[in-house]
C-alpha cells in the first residue's frame, strides 16, 4: 500500500536501490533467501560507479590466509589513520575470501596476475606494504553471469527511478518514493525492508570520476530519517584525463615514467623520487611526502598539466593492462598530448552502519552497503577494498534485509510533506534555474572542497549552500544541497590534514582530532561534530 495520489508499483519484500556491485549482490543474497526482490535504479542494471567505463575493470584484494587477515586488519586501521571502525574492518576482511568464492560460484571469471608477476610492486595495493590475494573483476563478465542469476531468481528491475524519500509506518521502513524520470511524476514502491546502494558523493563535484547516476541524494535522505554520516570529509581525489578524453582514470602507476609540464610548458618542480613514490597509490594523501606532486598539479588549475612518457619495454604486467585498454578505448595515439587534472573519485565515508549493515539511528528495516557507507575504511583506503566492501556488505545487507522484512505495514504511510507541496518539482520555466543551481553547487564543491581546502573557502562554500537551501523547494536540489552541506561542514570541522583531507591552513595532523567526525541533522540542517558514529 502506498500514499494516495501516487502511482504505486507492485509490493516487494526487499527493495534494493542501486544497481552496481553492492546493489546486485544484495539483491541476489535476498532472493536466495526466498524474498521477493526489486531493484530500482536511475541507470540500467549494472550501472553506478562500479560500472564506470573510464578504466579497464575493478581490482579486488583480500588476505592470503588467517595470519595475513590479521595483518590486513591492522594495516587498514593504520592507513585509515584512526578513523576506521575496527569491528567493521574485521567484518570486511573476514568476509573477502568467501566473497571471492561466491563470485567464482556465480560464474564470474576473475583475472589473476600474469605468471611470475605477483611479486611486482604494482600488485602491492595502494597504501599497503605487501602483496595480497589479488583478483580483477571484468565488468562485462560480471554482468553476464550475475544477470543470469538475477533473472533466474525472479528479481525485478525498474530503471529510471531516482530515490527522493523513504516511507515509514509503525516505526519501520515500508517503501520508497521515486522520481520517475520517464514521466516526471512520483512513484511509490512498497516494501518490507530496503537496502540503499546508491554510491558515494562524487556526483556533488563538477569534476568527478563517478558514474552519471551517482548523485549523493541518499545521504541526505538517511539524515532526514535520523541516520548519521561518518568520515564524509575523506573524499578521494585522483588524477584523471583532460585530453585526449575527459573523465578517464589516469593510471598513477605510470607516474614513475612521466614528466609533468605546466600550462606554460615548464617542467613541474617535483623530482623523480617523488614521482616514483606517487606511482604507488591512486588517490592523493597527506600522509606521504609525495603530496607535493598533487599540490603542483593542483596549482596548474583547471588547465591541467601535460604528461610526457618514457615507457619501458616490455611493460610491467599491471601497467601493460592499462596501456592495452587505453589503446582500445582512446586510440593508438592516446599518450600524445596527454593532460591530467584532479577529479573527485570514491568516498571513503558515508552512512554509518553496524556490522549487520543496518543504518545507525534510522528506522527499522533500512540497510546500506557499498560506497554509500562509511566506517570500514578511514582517512585513506587501501586499493581494491572498495570492491571488497561492495561484495561483503552487499551480501550482508541483502541477507539481513531478507531475514527481517515486515510482511505489511500496520498503518498506511502518509504522503511526505514535501510531496504535498506542488513546488517539489520545478516547472518547465523553472527547470533552467534549477539546472543552473545544480551547476553552481558542483562548481562550489570543486572550487572549495576538492584539493585546496581552507577556512575561508569552506566557509564560503557553506554560506553558498545555506543560501541555496533557504530558497529552493525543488526536492532533488534540496537533497543535493543537504548532502553537500554535510560534506562541507565535516571538512570545515576537521581543522587538520589527515589522509585524503588536506587543509592548506592546517597542513599537519593534530592529536585532538583523533576521532571520526559524525554528521547528523539538527534544526533541519546537517551538523558536524567530533565524536563516535556509534554514540546515541
Amino acid at each position: 500500500m502506498g500514499p494516495r495520489g501516487m502511482r504505486t508499483l507492485g509490493r516487494c519484500d526487499v527493495l534494493v536501490v542501486g544497481a552496481g556491485l553492492a546493489g546486485t549482490q544484495a539483491a541476489l543474497a535476498a532472493a536466495r533467501q526466498g524474498a521477493r526482490v526489486r531493484i530500482a535504479s536511475v541507470g540500467p542494471l549494472f550501472s553506478g560507479s562500479s560500472f564506470f567505463p573510464g578504466t579497464w575493470g575493478l581490482g579486488l584484494v583480500g588476505p592470503r590466509g588467517e595470519d595475513d587477515a590479521e595483518d590486513l586488519v591492522r594495516t587498514v586501521c593504520r592507513v585509515g589513520a584512526g578513523m576506521a571502525d575496527e569491528t567493521l574492518v574485521r567484518t570486511l576482511v573476514r568476509g573477502i575470501p568467501q566473497a571471492v568464492e561466491d563470485l567464482a560460484a556465480q560464474g564470474c571469471e576473475l583475472a589473476r596476475p600474469a605468471t611470475g608477476s605477483e611479486g611486482e610492486r604494482d600488485y602491492v595495493p595502494c597504501f599497503d606494504h605487501a602483496t595480497r590475494d589479488w583478483h580483477g573483476i571484468r565488468r562485462e563478465g560480471y554482468a553476464r553471469a550475475v544477470g543470469r542469476l538475477l533473472r533466474g531468481k525472479g528479481v525485478a528491475h525498474t530503471a529510471g527511478l531516482e530515490l527522493l524519500d523513504v516511507l515509514e509506518a509503525s516505526g519501520r521502513v515500508c517503501g520508497g518514493v521515486f522520481l520517475d524520470r520517464a514521466t516526471g511524476d512520483l512513484a511509490c514502491v512498497p516494501c518490507g525492508s530496503m537496502v540503499l546502494a546508491t554510491g558515494g558523493l562524487g556526483g556533488l563535484f563538477d569534476r568527478t570520476l563517478a558514474g552519471p547516476d551517482v548523485g549523493g541524494c541518499a545521504h541526505a535522505i538517511v539524515l532526514e530519517h535520523g541516520g548519521r554520516l561518518v568520515n564524509v570529509e575523506f573524499q578521494q581525489i585522483m588524477c584523471g584525463l583532460l585530453a585526449p578524453a575527459r573523465g578517464i582514470v589516469f593510471n598513477e602507476r605510470t607516474f614513475r615514467y612521466a614528466r609533468l609540464l605546466a600550462p606554460d610548458g615548464t617542467r613541474l618542480a617535483v623530482d623523480d623520487a617523488l614521482l616514483r613514490m606517487r606511482s604507488a597509490h591512486g588517490p592523493m594523501t597527506t600522509r606521504l611526502p609525495d603530496l607535493a606532486v598533487d599540490l603542483a598539479v593542483a596549482a596548474a588549475g583547471t588547465e591541467g598539466v601535460t604528461v610526457e612518457y618514457d615507457l619501458p619495454s616490455p611493460l610491467p604486467d599491471f601497467v601493460g593492462t592499462y596501456v592495452r585498454w587505453a589503446r582500445r578505448a582512446l586510440g593508438p595515439g592516446w599518450a600524445r598530448d596527454l593532460m591530467i587534472c584532479h577529479y573527485a573519485h570514491a568516498s571513503n565515508g558515508g552512512v554509518a552502519i553496524d556490522a549487520h549493515a543496518r543504518c545507525l539511528g534510522a528506522p527499522l528495516g533500512l540497510f546500506a552497503c557499498g560506497e554509500l557507507t562509511g566506517g570500514m575504511h578511514g582517512a585513506d583506503r587501501i586499493g581494491g577494498l572498495s570492491s571488497a566492501n561492495a561484495l561483503v556488505f552487499g551480501k550482508i545487507a541483502g541477507s539481513e534485509a531478507a531475514g527481517s522484512y515486515a510482511p505489511a505495514p500496520l498503518a498506511a504511510p502518509a504522503l511526505p510533506r514535501w510531496a504535498r507541496d506542488r513546488a517539489w518539482r520545478a516547472s518547465d520555466a523553472g527547470a533552467a534555474r534549477v539546472a543552473a543551481e545544480v551547476a553552481l553547487l558542483r562548481r562550489t564543491m570543486s572550487q572549495h572542497c576538492l584539493v585546496g581546502r581552507d577556512e575561508l573557502g569552506l566557509t564560503r562554500a557553506v554560506d553558498t549552500l545555506l543560501g541555496m537551501s533557504a530558497t529552493t523547494r525543488e526536492r532533488r536540489l534540496a537533497l543535493l544541497v543537504t548532502s553537500a552541506l554535510a560534506a562541507a561542514r565535516a571538512m570545515l570541522e576537521r581543522r587538520e590534514s589527515r589522509g585524503a583531507h588536506y587543509r592548506a591552513d592546517h597542513p599537519r595532523q593534530r592529536g585532538e582530532y583523533a576521532a571520526p567526525i559524525v554528521v547528523s541533522m539538527r534544526n533541519g540542517s546537517p551538523c558536524a561534530r567530533l565524536g563516535r558514529a556509534r554514540r546515541g
